[in-house]
Order: C-alpha cells, then structure tokens, then sequence
C-alpha cells in the first residue's frame, strides 16, 4: 500500500530524494491520529482537518481527487462550496504541517508524500509480512519476536478520534481486520514454541470476543488439548458448530473437523510443535435471494474457486421460514454437482445486508458476488445494496439483472480508470484467467472538434498492469462516446464487469450503467472496490491494509 522502498537505512527522522531534505514527520494511525516532528508532537485542528489528513494518510503517496475529499469530508452530500473548502483546509493543514510536512498538489487532487516507515500503519504491515514469512519457513521464534513488535505499534482503536466520521468506518474495520490476523498469527508461533496451557486463558476471552472466528477456535482447540483438557477441546469445536449453524446454517470448515477428528482419536501429531491444522483457502461468498439469480452466480464463481486454496461460500437468504428446508435441499444438490470446494447454506433473512456482511467479515472473504432480488435500473441503488456497499470490507460484484445465463464468450470491461473500473477489471481477469477466455477493455474514442482525447493510453496502462501483475493480456477497443456504441461493444460477451460510478451514492448507476442493466443480455456485475486486497492478490498481500493490481 505505501510509498516506496527505502533506498537505504537513514538516521531517525532524516529524509531525502523525493521526500527533501530535512527532517520528516512522522504519522500514526493505529490508535488516535497523531503527527510527530522533530521538536515533538503537532497541534492538529479540528475534526475536519484531522479528517483531511486521515484521508490522505490512507492513501500516503497517492493522488486523492478533490471529489473523493469532498464525499469523505462531508458524509457524501458536499456543499456546492466543496472544492473551494477543500482548497482552504488543505492550505490550513499545510501551515500546520510545516516545513517538514509535504502536501503536493497533483491534478485531480492532492498526495502527501509520506517517507519509509513514518506511518505506524507501513511498519507494521512490513513487520506482519517478515512474520509471514519466518512462519512459513519455520522460524516461530522470529515470526513472535516481530508480531509483537508490530502489536506493540498500537495505541488503541485505530483512528480512535475520527470513529464518529462515517468516512473512517470501513478503513477502522480494515485495520481491525488486520491486528486481529497478527494476533491469530502471533498465537500461532506461541503454539509452536509450546506455550499452549499459558495461551488458553486469552483464547477463550478471544472466541467470547469473536464467536464466529474459526481461526481462534482451532488454536483453542489445539491449545486446550495440548494442556491435557482433550474434552474441553472437543467442547470448543461444538461450540463453535453451534454457533455457525445458529448463525448461517454452515458446518466449519474441512481443516476443523478434521482437527476434532485428530483431538477424538488422541493422534500423537498434535502433540508436536505444528500449529493447528487450519483452512488455508481463502473464500469467495456467493449469495442470492432467488436460486436463478444464485445459478447465475455460480457461473461466475465455480471457475473462480477453481484453483487450489479457493472454497465457495454459498448461501440463498429466503423470505420466509417456510422456505428455508426446500431451499436448504436444492441447495445441497448444487453444492454436490460443484467441482470446487464449497459449503452451503440457506436461512431466512429479513435483513440481507446485515446476513452478508456478518458472512463476509466472519470468513474474510475476497470477493461478494450478490443478487437482490431485484433489478438495478433505478435512479437509486436498493437500500440494501447501499448499505452493504458502505461497509464491505471485499470486492462486491452485484448481479444487474437475475435470470440472465452466459450465452455469448469473452469478458467484458468497460474502462474508464476509477477505483471501482479498477476493481471490476480485476475480477474481469480473474474470471479469463480461470476460464481461458479473452479479456476485452472497451475505452471511448477522442471527441470531434479536438475535445476530450481517447482512452487508448489508459486501456494500455490498464492491460500493462494486468501482464505485470498475473500474466493476463487484454484486448482493447475504442467505441465512440455514447451509449449506443457501448452497448453495441458489449453485445455478444459471455460476462460484462462494470465499476460503479463514483458518485454511486449521489447518482445510483446513472445513465450509462441503468441503460447497460436494460439491454446487456450476459450476466452483468457491477463492482464496488473494497478495502481488503481481492482474488488477483497474492497471498502475501493479506497483510497489506489494501492492494491493486493499478500499483
């Protein structure tokens, strides 16, 4: 996520190159927001402007619009007089900064240039990654000696004092993510040294704090039967069966009943410095009202969870209770003719936002394929899809109109260069990557009368990222501006991936998007970027606050 390597170790505080030449600032967000130069701490000002720093510290040494301040600043409904406030704050906030505070402005917005490792929130994700990777290798001393350095960083909650800002909610949730991953992983290296009977104790507060949380459970699981508590252990693992089927009607994953399988029968692995055996596959949730919708999705997601270390999340949230044993039956009947891993289930929801979200932030899924139950081609985004969008922490991919099957080939990506564009064509090459299929970007043309210019560079920058990153070529076409060319460059796709307009909450899908949902015939997603890294990631990345292919 954050600025560039360091070219060499530097003295505390001195900084050089891009960042100049005298001492620098450094920033710290894993508890209140807090700033510290070298004759101490800076005075920040009120909310908004401690407001205007988190949100450029989120994105340290990125370009945010000033259109993207506007919407966080003010609780997405700006004031006319936003550009000219934002002007004014970022003036402020300089002066408050001072020499060694650098706020840059670049076209469409502004970029704080924030040098190696003075964000609290840069050095812990490279401390969390060497721990990744001294456990994989083996090393549980080093993997502890540097998981605790990084949760020695915090200071509390993240951003303790901007939680009432509605802007700072999914980024907190995301942080929170993050030290609950060090600490799981921290446990685990505790395990394999052999600290097992000094580490029930805080896994049992840990589970009552996070029921759902399988991850915890095992270690508590392997921690109890370590210390000789083989009967509790296997109450722990039917406590959190319990608490699965209570919640989503979902057995735990195959690692865990293959733990309790191992804890029944006294094998004499378990006694060894291995961790606990755990579900390495990271998840994709499918979810739908109706099962047509569901099918379509599956489409989608099968070949996506096709690759080792993948597992489907499937679930269909019905209306009535009466519905819930049929569609439990029919549900295991797809989960069976499924040739990726997957487990099912259905429940009655009356609150589908709320049902998904516990899903998704329970398994940290990377990417949410959803149906509604309705259809897309409103002036506003149901309220559900708003609300489940606002707080997300995956890639969300919303199915435009239920009922439609892949009938055509290739996948299709209209591009304009938003972070939702950039999520969308993400999953857009997940998707041919896991199908063999032709990735096409669909740019516009230059306007007539030497107007705004085309999108070639764009769709090449875009195509340059996706061969660097995965390996994916892609294919671009220039159509003239307008809907009708649009349209008639996606006729004929077996799968059309849009992002949604930055001004989703303002605009719902706006013209282009409503007219898409009205004719495309393909199964038609549009994506919502999240805050967690997605399916392209690679698995190094899960410790990163967030990832993109575009960097």
């Amino acid at each position: 996520m954050l600025g560039e390597a360091a070219t060499g170790r530097l003295p505390a505080g001195y900084r050089r190159g891009r960042y100049g030449g005298a001492l620098h600032l450094r920033y710290s967000i894993l508890g209140p927001l807090a700033v510290t130069g070298p004759g101490g701490p800076v005075r920040l000002g009120g909310p908004r402007q401690r407001s205007l720093l988190a949100a450029l510290l989120l994105q340290a040494n990125r370009v945010v619009s000033i259109d993207r301040l506007a919407e966080q600043l003010y609780d997405d409904a700006p004031p006319v007089t936003a550009v000219s406030q934002i002007h004014r704050q970022v003036s402020e906030l300089r002066q408050a900064l001072g020499a060694a505070g650098s706020v840059e402005t670049v076209a469409p917005g502004y970029r704080l240039l924030v040098a190696p490792d003075a964000l609290d929130l840069e050095r812990f994700e490279r401390l969390t990654l060497g721990a990744t990777s001294a456990l994989a290798r083996g090393d549980a001393a080093q993997a502890a000696g540097q998981l605790r350095e990084a949760l020695g960083l915090w200071r509390g909650e993240p951003l303790a004092d901007l939680a009432v800002e509605a802007f700072a909610a999914p980024a907190i949730a995301r942080l929170q993510e993050l030290r609950l991953a060090a600490l799981e992983a921290r446990i685990e290296a505790d395990l394999r040294l052999g600290d097992a009977a000094a580490l029930v104790g805080e896994l049992t507060a840990l589970v009552a704090e996070h029921p759902l949380r399988e991850r915890l459970h095992a270690h508590r699981m392997l921690a109890l039967y370590r210390a000789g508590r083989q009967p509790e252990a296997l109450e722990a693992y039917g406590t959190l069966r319990r608490a699965l089927v209570d919640a989503f009607g979902l057995e735990p994953t195959p690692a865990l009943q293959e733990l309790e399988r191992r804890i029944l029968r006294h094998d004499a692995a378990l006694d060894g410095a291995a961790a606990s055996p755990r579900s390495e596959r990271r998840s994709i949730l499918v979810a739908a009202r109706a099962a047509p919708a569901l099918d379509v999705l599956l489409t989608l997601a099968e070949p996506l969870a096709a690759a080792p270390g993948r597992e489907l999340v499937v679930v269909q949230l019905v209306r009535d209770a009466d519905e819930v044993a049929p569609a439990a039956s029919e549900l295991a009947a797809r989960r069976r003719a499924l040739s990726s891993p997957a487990r099912a289930a259905a429940f009655s929801s009356v609150d589908l936002a709320a049902d998904v979200l516990r899903l998704e932030h329970a398994h940290e899924v990377d990417l949410v394929l959803l149906a509604v139950g309705e259809t897309l081609d409103g002036a506003r985004l149901p309220a559900a899809v708003e609300r489940l969008l606002t707080a997300a922490g995956a890639d969300v991919g919303v199915l435009a109109t239920a009922g439609r099957a892949p009938r055509g080939t290739g996948v299709v990506v209209p591009f304009a260069g938003g972070a939702h564009d950039w999520a969308a064509l993400e999953t857009a090459a997940w998707l041919a990557l896991t199908t063999g299929q032709e990735l096409r970007l669909v740019g516009t043309r230059a306007e007539r009368g030497g107007g705004r210019p085309d999108s070639s560079r764009l769709l090449a920058d875009a195509s340059l990222a996706l061969q660097r990153v995965v390996g994916v070529d892609a294919t671009p076409r220039l159509v003239a501006p307008g809907v009708d060319a649009l349209l008639a460059a996606v006729a004929g796709a077996g799968a059309v991936l849009a992002g949604l307009s930055p001004r989703w909450r303002e605009d719902g899908l706006g013209t282009v998007r409503r007219a898409l949902a009205r004719n495309v015939t393909a199964p038609l997603l549009f994506v919502h970027r999240g805050l967690r890294p997605g399916g392209l990631a690679p698995a190094s990345a899960t410790t990163r606050f967030s990832w993109t292919v575009e960097r």
